[in-house]
């Protein structure tokens, strides 16, 4: 029997041997100026406005911030990454940068198309399994609040939505939006491509579960297909994953969850506040790195009705992973297993779990520099209040370029 691989991730040679000294050093410029709180806040907030009033601000963003997180403005500048990060058996997520606006009827066709290219390019490619879909690229943001607002389906299970509290032309606009994403998945399904469906902000997300579990008891009867995105910062999901196993197995299909921990805490904790309910976020960073870790116990305790996305930057719970697969005796490559990071991060996770035989991937997101502007202020957020993100991406990069220097 082999030996099981003892994996670590303060292996820097590992971690960033697809990087020439030039982008490690202006890795190192990007995050060091993200451990400035008040100049993220003022630069999350004037750059969406400067892009708008069209300031000639582009150039800037793309060779800083742009360049770090995003693969590139099209899908053929995305390749290039693609190819780079495969070299070193690191897989790749698509995800076309489209998200929330007033695009009307023809830009939400527009979007599912392009997710139809994005399917069809990937389908080419050793290295890109999955793509990544956001349904607010798909449907109207207003449509999903009403639908959500008024409860419907509030489990998510039946698979359906009631649409009684929608007006008949809005009837018809959410047929459309389950018609696009029907396409995208039957497309998928035929291609061997997993679509990965992100979570949304609270007040929206109960469509899209319902949405969700629609096209898993369609597409997944066989294998994963389509995956949900459970945020455990949530307080309800650990719950909410345990549902969605009760009725995949009541179904007969397998369900596909992509596990992360958020993108939306301090929106979610301001709404909550200014509209006086119940917020719901987690109270503290320990409940949800207990959930977290709780959910990737209970997918692998049921891995053969579950496909998991270990989708996290938390080192803790990666080595959970596979430690959990070891003790069960279970290959790190199983087929429904997978382990993923932003592109731009953590990269001391990825490519150190790429060396150990372990199947991931880099979510990788491409499109227009003022499409992809909400994700990047995202990033520019999220790496200046989540404890210790940027230190840590600042000491192994200052690691690694002293190890350079010495060798």
């Amino acid at each position: 029997m082999n030996p099981q691989p003892v994996i670590s991730f303060d292996n820097t040679e590992n971690a960033f041997a697809y990087k020439t000294d030039k982008s490690l050093r202006k890795a190192r410029f990007l995050f060091s100026s993200m451990g400035y709180g008040i100049l993220v806040k003022l630069g999350t907030r004037i750059t969406p406005w400067a892009i708008k009033s069209g300031l000639p601000i582009k150039g800037l963003i793309r060779n800083t911030i742009f360049e770090q997180f995003v693969g590139g403005e099209t899908l053929e500048e995305t390749a290039s990454v693609a190819k780079v990060l495969g070299k070193f058996h690191v897989q790749v997520i698509l995800d076309y940068g489209v998200e929330g606006g007033d695009y009307g009827e023809e830009g939400l066709d527009h979007a599912c198309d392009e997710f139809i290219r994005v399917i069809e390019y990937a389908a080419t490619q050793p290295n890109i399994p999955f793509m990544s879909v956001k349904v607010t690229g798909l449907a109207r943001t207003g449509l999903l609040e009403k639908l959500d607002a008024a409860a419907m389906a509030k489990s998510g299970f039946e698979g359906r939505v009631h649409t009684e509290v929608l007006t008949a032309s809005e009837i018809i606009e959410w047929d459309r939006v389950i018609g696009r994403m029907h396409k995208i998945c039957s497309i998928a399904a035929d291609k061997k491509v997993g679509v990965l469906i992100d979570a949304e902000e609270t007040w929206i997300q109960d469509p899209v579960d319902a949405l969700c579990m629609e096209m898993m008891a369609c597409y997944n009867t066989e294998k994963a297909v389509v995956y949900n995105t459970l945020q455990l910062y949530r307080h309800d999901r650990l719950q909410f994953l345990k549902d969605s196993y009760q009725a995949a197995e009541n179904k007969g299909f397998v369900l596909g969850a992509k596990l992360v921990r958020g993108a939306y805490m301090e929106k979610e904790r301001k709404r909550a506040e200014e509209m006086n309910y119940r917020s719901p976020i987690q109270p503290n960073k320990e409940a949800t790195d207990r959930d977290y870790n709780h959910a990737v116990a209970f997918c692998i305790e049921h891995i053969e009705r579950i496909a998991t996305i270990v989708a996290s930057h938390n080192e803790n719970s990666n080595l959970l992973a596979t430690k959990l697969l070891q003790q069960k005796n279970l290959p790190l490559h199983h087929d429904h297993i997978h382990f993923s990071q932003l592109f731009g991060m953590s990269d001391n996770i990825t490519f150190n779990l790429a060396k150990a035989g372990c199947p991931v991937s880099k979510y990788l997101p491409f499109g227009p520099i003022n499409d992809v502007v909400p994700y990047l202020m995202r990033r520019a957020q999220e790496n200046s209040s989540v404890s210790g993100q940027t230190g840590r991406e600042l000491g192994l990069i200052k690691k690694e370029l002293e190890r350079r220097k010495n060798t």
